[in-house]
């Protein structure tokens, strides 16, 4: 089939360039804009209890205010807020009010702090509905540029700080981190392409034809997700531009390395490109349909930016894979053995590479080459067991300079940590009877003295008085692990058990979101592991016709995986203090690191089994694949892992840790996995590791020359002939 294509493909590039142009330019023009959502409520689904108490606030209290920004008013010389002060806060917070700047429904100063250090004003705005609304953002810098000039005749210096505030701010951290990435991806697989192949023309391939597929992907994208009604997370775009530069370059790269070898055979250009057409193509296809379908299970997330991210990375990686058998082959047989140009490194094969040295060494001695290396990831692994899950995505990935931070830091200083974003518990009437005062008040008590709540507002009754929605600060930060303990473990429990006769009682708010995801989360890493695991294990043995062979090279992206986590953690929870991971990552690296790795075992694993065809013993098959994919799987894996590691460079803890993970996690793949421990474990399973297909035996006895100079099978063997043209047919 691929053979069929590779011919097709070459004798009628112009075609195929143009179908690939007009394609384009019709998803492009047609395709709604990429939305995303950073609403973390928004991607649950309606079953869990914070969604359900949400669902009350808004039946129950439509008009409640909520806590967009707050101001955090100190004095400038670090001294006790005096009376004065206190005067001078009031008037600011009319002075702002009566500015009637839009989507700020009311300023109202708040008390001062027990210590005299620190007094607010909170800012009241209206619930997002649309989380592409930018209203209250703008909002928070209008309240910043007014609130300048206010502050010049006091004593008092103040910033803004609450969940406007911290959206503002990583908006204007995310935007130079997509232009950072952008650059960082494109200048790194340019120079990089540069070192390998020493041609300008192959460096720059990627940039243009991927510059092509890129907006075409993310229009299928966006059409795909307004179809089926799906929300994108705001990290998406900066994850669509690494995957498809870099898994678009390594699919570039598996064919050019093949194309090169062709032709250092001996082979025609064209002749050359549809052999690495019919050679690569199995193996490129069957790692990335194991690429898609990981991605794909993602849709059995319970979580709606998971569930979005799969299919969005799937369409991505698709269309890649569709460049890549047609329209790579297409421009490189245009360009023939220019495309090197000036390099002249393609008409010969370096002798004594340090690929070749390996090589041999693997195939001397397999055993110790496997145990080595599951050694090196078994003993990263262990650093796994110290992850912790961070919740607080806008606050840990936030620079701490920036205005909310400071202000926030600022808060703490004078208030319980929770108090720029309440909890909320919603008491409910189970018979629509109105609720006795008595009872409200005796269900506060019973909220306030739980252990970590720092303080609960009184009672606030429903229009029917059939609902009471009590506000509650807790001791620490939202999102911090003890806030989300208070809540899972204490503060619903009593809400749920000391809840009067005949009453419901729902916890709801940002931390109860938080504990909700945790949950779901956890729900999905009993369900989408062991799902994309076997489904990559299924198309593994569909592609090697073996029983045995997936089972092991399932074992090495597992180690691969538990080394990744484990140098994560270590990384940034012991030597960079950070409080945790973000709480996805497992998730993404998973996929990335299973999927991705599974492509290099693909590559290196289909170049066992043809070099065992050739009739190679199971140890000299192992030592001449890592000769000759080793160059591939290496320039490959450095590529990719530099895209991912431009992540790094956004300035955001959360984009660094995936960033690094990703970028580990490819080279683990690329050196460790595929390159050392699949191929020893081979060599040591030998025949076996085919069954019961046993496609490595040699086919028809074999004969003629192979591409490396050793005997190959005829070309009638392998389904090709040469034409008078030289063409394959």
């Amino acid at each position: 089939m691929f053979s069929g294509l590779g011919r097709f493909v070459v004798r009628r590039p112009w075609w195929i360039i143009l179908a690939w142009v007009v394609a384009a330019g019709a998803v492009i023009s047609l395709a709604p804009k990429l939305t995303s959502s950073s609403d973390e409520a928004s991607f649950l689904p309606d079953h869990y209890e914070s969604i359900r108490a949400a669902d009350v606030q808004e039946a129950d209290f439509p008009k409640q205010q909520n806590v967009g920004a707050i101001i955090v008013f100190r004095r400038s010389d670090g001294g006790k807020l005096t009376a004065a002060d206190s005067a001078d806060v009031a008037r600011i917070s009319k002075d702002l009010r009566a500015k009637k700047i839009p989507e700020v429904q009311a300023v109202v100063p708040g008390a001062v702090s027990p210590n005299k250090l620190v007094q607010t004003s909170v800012v009241a705005m209206p619930k997002i509905t649309n989380p592409e609304d930018t209203a209250q953002q703008d909002a928070v810098k209008d309240l910043r540029s007014d609130l300048k000039p206010q502050l010049k005749s006091t004593d008092l210096s103040a910033g803004i700080t609450g969940s406007a505030a911290q959206a503002l701010d990583e908006s204007d951290a995310s935007a130079r981190a997509g232009l950072l990435v952008g650059v960082g991806t494109i200048v790194i697989i340019i120079v990089l392409l540069l070192v390998i192949f020493r041609s300008p023309i192959i460096a720059l391939l990627p940039v243009v034809l991927i510059g092509l597929i890129s907006p075409m992907a993310t229009g299928l994208i966006a059409s795909a997700n307004k179809a089926f009604d799906m929300k994108a997370d705001s990290s998406i775009q900066q994850l669509l531009t690494v995957v498809l530069f870099g898994v678009g370059t390594d699919y570039i790269l598996f064919l050019l390395f093949r194309y090169r070898e062709a032709l250092r055979a001996g082979e025609d250009p064209k002749g050359g490109m549809v052999h690495a057409v019919e050679r690569v193509g199995e193996a490129i296809t069957s790692a990335a349909g194991a690429v898609i379908v990981a991605f794909a299970a993602l849709t059995l997330s319970s979580l709606g930016m998971l569930r979005s991210m799969g299919p969005a990375l799937a369409i991505a990686v698709f269309v890649t894979l569709l460049a890549g058998l047609t329209l790579v082959p297409a421009v490189v047989s245009l360009l023939g053995t220019k495309v090197f140009w000036p390099s002249k490194s393609w008409q010969r094969e370096p002798q004594g590479t340090g690929f070749a040295r390996l090589g041999a060494a693997i195939a001397r001695k397999p055993a110790v080459w496997a145990l080595v290396s599951a050694l090196f990831m078994g003993a990263l692994t262990l650093g796994a067991l110290g992850y912790k899950a961070n919740f607080d995505l806008a606050g840990s990935s936030l620079p701490k300079d920036k205005e909310s931070m400071v202000a926030l830091d600022d808060l703490q200083k004078g208030f319980p940590a929770g108090t720029t974003d309440p909890t909320f518990v919603y008491l409910t009437s189970k018979d629509d009877t109105p609720l006795p005062a008595a009872r409200t008040a005796a269900f506060r008590g019973q909220l306030d003295g739980v252990e970590g709540v720092g303080e609960v507002s009184a009672p606030r009754l429903s229009t029917d008085r059939t609902t009471a929605s009590y506000s509650v600060i807790l001791s620490d930060p939202p999102a911090s692990d003890q806030a989300l303990a208070t809540v899972k473990d204490r503060l619903r429990p009593i809400a749920h058990e000391d809840a009067p006769t005949g009453t419901e009682a729902l916890v709801g708010g940002t931390t109860a979101v938080y504990v909700d995801i945790n949950k779901a989360v956890d729900r999905d890493y009993s369900v989408v592991f062991p799902v994309a695991a076997l489904a990559i294990m299924v198309i593994l043995g569909l592609l090697l016709r073996s029983l045995v062979a997936p089972w092991y090279l399932m074992l090495s992206v597992a180690l691969g995986f538990g080394a990744t986590l484990g140098a994560t953690s270590l990384l940034f929870q012991q030597i960079g203090s950070q409080p945790g991971l973000m709480f996805m990552l497992p998730v993404i690296m998973y996929l990335f690191v299973v999927a991705l790795g599974t492509d290099y075992n693909i590559l290196m694993v289909s170049r066992l089994r043809e070099e065992a065809r050739e009739g190679r013993t199971p140890h000299d098959a192992a030592g001449t694949a890592v000769r000759h994919s080793g160059p591939t799987i290496g320039s490959a894996g450095v590529i990719l892992a530099g895209t991912f590691a431009t992540l790094m460079l956004a300035g955001n803890s959360t984009l660094s840790q995936m960033g690094f993970s990703l970028s580990f996690g490819i080279l683990i793949a690329a050196f460790v996995m595929a390159m050392i421990f699949t191929p020893a474990l081979t060599a040591l399973i030998g025949h076996t590791a085919w069954w019961p297909g046993h496609g490595d035996e040699k086919r028809n006895g074999g004969g003629g020359k192979r591409l490396d100079g050793a005997d190959r099978p005829d070309e009638e063997q392998v389904g090709v002939d040469l034409d008078a043209d030289g063409m394959r047919s």
